[in-house]
């Protein structure tokens, strides 16, 4: 418990992915600047703190995972408030503000902060400072930036308004009549991803920043060519700015080589989320030609010796390595080439000033380095701005040091989204491009996320074909750029092609591959089940799928699993199923022909498809995409989804495909029903409040 409660707040994190750890120590590290001191905890770590009796103001930092709900370590909090039996005035003490993080190319934006949010409200909690809203979409500093700037301030008034309560006030410092007026332009401003226009001013002699500076006197005049920033070079006005840096996030592992023999942990043991399963490849089959745009593979799975169970819809994750290759360019970078098999203890710095510092969960205390860069920090992880700012203090090169210092700086904040995140730089590159910056490898463990195990959409039936599964996915292809010289591959897709590049038969379709030799790769998997992208209970019930290239992949599953219902009960009353599938090219890229034998054995009620690169000599031009089609099938979309109460599931790209198609729903609602389109709007959202509008995407 923090010693001065006068200017104590409780700060909450529930993170996923590590992003609102490190906001919530972003904030913890700059409180004491601003004369507070922060009581910081995990959502999770509910004996360490109570809201029901909590009098100090509370700051919650909260992302969002899956397709809109809270992560996983809010699951209990989220469950305890959600209590239908507590009083509308159980939280009515509480005075909270709340920083929610999201991805606006996913429907449901920061709807794990929101629902978090609403449900405080409901139970009579009051905010002291406005609600923030942060997209990951346009670059989470846009919102997290100017919210942690305004939050001291909230926080003194909150304070204030406390103490007075109390009939404390002369025991806290009084807020000066201009900051009170300041405070409602911060309260004024919307804290939502409509602030990815906001002008960030030069805030070098500002009191709230964590760090100021004066700019480093580099007497550089730049050449025609160097008219322009890139990654490595800025022009005026950033670098002849004062400028705003975070500060330095304080060292907290230690590291110690052991030149000794052992064996490293299995894969499972890195993995928090279930059991995993180590099943054989047995097929793998190219879907598209070799003059396909995308690579498109679909491997079979053989899971008949495990208890891996799954439904069609269902999601599950795969375990994967980094690249081999970039994992001795880094260590060659790090001059740690030799030590690669050498065994390294990792332990938490006895001496370390970071707040709650503990082993991290996905670094096995004992195991050799290249293990743990092969297969456990995110090495394409795109740098933080703590991470540079770690880096800056690694470098030794005048120019590059202070290159540095700008990309992680407020000041340089657009020129961090453009040549950092929206490159998808990673720490290979940076170190290509800042020769001179010489990382410590306790500085890669705690800065580096964990590797992530890629999820993937079941594409087949165990009821279909038992003991095996499969599933489809593009090779991703990272296209090299100026700030990234070399093209890369998707991590994990990349790994998989290469591992079953002996089984590839690119020409032979799905459905003529027989028998074969099993192939011996083993890969490891674990379950993600989907609680709601699912075939409906009653299979009277129509449905409409539309899934373009790869979202075709889970209602190959759909169809599997309907025509063994079918085949198995044939006194079952079954109702329509319509497909929408897009390609760009007939003759390339249409992934599953099978699709045409679902249609003739009467498992598939009507198959409607798009070409959207094919040329055509039809007096009237055919449409190019599944949402120009759908709008073809009004009457029946509607009577489906009005009428009949049928389910519309919809697969694929977010961006480009999913939202197009809810435009569609919608005009299509509109017209039918006669109403304007935000009725129409409301009536789409209804229909996924009901679980019937169903989306499993991604960006």
């Amino acid at each position: 418990m923090c010693c001065d409660l006068k200017r104590r707040f409780l700060l909450l994190y529930a993170t996923q992915k590590g992003q609102a750890k490190a906001i919530a120590e972003e904030i913890w590290q700059q409180a004491n600047a601003h004369g507070f001191e922060a009581d910081m905890h995990c959502i999770s770590e509910m004996d360490k703190y109570n809201l029901e009796t909590e009098k100090d103001p509370v700051v919650i930092i909260i992302s969002t995972t899956g397709t809109g709900d809270p992560p996983d370590t809010a699951r209990k909090f989220v469950k305890k408030i959600q209590d239908t039996t507590l009083p509308p005035h159980h939280f009515a003490h509480l005075q909270y503000g709340l920083l929610g993080l999201g991805d606006s190319e996913y429907t449901f934006f920061c709807n794990g902060g929101k629902t978090v949010d609403r449900r405080l409200q409901e139970l009579g909690a009051q905010h002291f400072y406005d609600t923030g809203l942060a997209d990951d979409c346009v670059g989470l500093e846009l919102v997290v930036d100017p919210w942690i700037d305004g939050l001291w301030l909230a926080l003194r008034e909150a304070l204030l308004l406390q103490k007075e309560k109390e009939g404390m006030s002369s025991n806290v410092d009084a807020v000066p009549s201009s900051l009170s007026a300041a405070s409602h332009v911060v309260h004024e401003l919307s804290l939502s991803s409509e602030v990815q226009n906001l002008k960030l001013e030069d805030e070098g002699t500002r009191s709230s920043d964590v760090l100021s500076q004066k700019s480093v006197d580099i007497n550089i005049v730049p050449s025609a060519r160097d008219s322009e920033p890139s990654l490595v070079h800025s022009v005026p006005p950033v670098s002849q700015s004062a400028l705003s840096i975070p500060a330095l996030p304080p060292e907290y592992i230690e590291v110690q080589f052991q030149d000794t023999h052992g064996e490293n942990p299995h894969l499972s043991s890195l993995i928090s989320e279930g059991a995993t399963f180590e099943v054989p490849i047995t097929k793998a089959v190219q879907l598209t030609r070799e003059d396909a745009i995308k690579t498109a593979l679909l491997l079979e799975l053989d899971i008949a010796d495990t208890v891996f169970d799954y439904q069609p819809g269902d999601a599950f994750c795969v375990v994967c390595p980094n690249n081999a290759s970039e994992v001795e360019e880094l260590l060659q970078i790090l001059g740690l080439s030799e030590k690669g098999e050498y065994f390294v203890c990792v332990k938490v710095k006895q001496d370390t000033k970071k707040k709650g510092a503990v082993h991290p969960q996905h670094i096995p205390e004992r195991s050799t380095l290249r293990f743990i860069i092969t297969w456990c920090l995110e090495i394409r992880a795109i740098p933080k701005k703590a991470f540079l700012r770690a880096l800056v203090e690694c470098t030794s090169d005048v120019g590059e040091k202070r290159r540095l210092q700008e990309l992680c700086s407020r000041q340089g904040a657009s020129e961090y989204t453009r040549f950092i995140r929206d490159c998808n730089i990673c720490l290979l590159d940076l170190l290509h491009a800042f020769p001179s910056c010489k990382p410590s490898l306790n500085l890669l463990i705690e800065h580096l996320p964990k590797l992530q195990a890629r999820y993937y959409s079941v594409s087949s039936s165990n009821l279909y074909q038992p003991g095996k599964l499969w599933f489809v996915f593009n090779i991703v292809e990272f296209p090299a750029c100026f700030a990234r010289p070399v093209s890369r591959k998707g991590v994990c897709t990349g790994w998989l092609a290469e591992l079953v590049a002996p089984l590839l038969h690119p020409h032979r379709s799905i459905l003529a591959a027989k028998g074969g030799k099993p192939s011996t790769e083993k890969i490891s998997i674990f379950a993600r089940p989907n609680n709601t992208f699912h075939l409906p209970a009653d299979p009277s019930v129509p449905i409409i799928m539309v899934g373009p290239g790869t979202g075709i992949s889970p209602f190959i599953g759909f169809l599997q699993h309907r025509q063994k219902l079918r085949e198995e009960h044939t006194d079952w009353e079954f109702g329509e199923t319509w497909v929408f599938f897009g390609c760009r090219h007939q003759d390339r890229d249409y992934l599953f022909k099978q699709l045409r034998s679902f249609l003739e054995n009467g498992t598939l009620t009507h198959l409607k498809v798009c070409f959207s690169r094919d040329s055509s000599t039809a007096e009237v031009a055919p449409p190019k995409y599944v949402q120009d089609v759908i709008r073809l099938y009004a009457k029946d979309v509607a009577r489906i989804l009005l009428k009949e109460r049928g389910y519309f599931y919809v697969c694929g790209d977010k961006k480009g495909m999913a939202d197009g198609v809810s435009d569609a729903v919608v005009d299509i609602l509109s017209m039918e029903m006669e109403v304007d389109r935000l009725e129409a709007m409301k009536i789409l959202a209804t229909l996924r409040e009901a679980k019937r509008y169903l989306q499993d995407v991604w960006s």
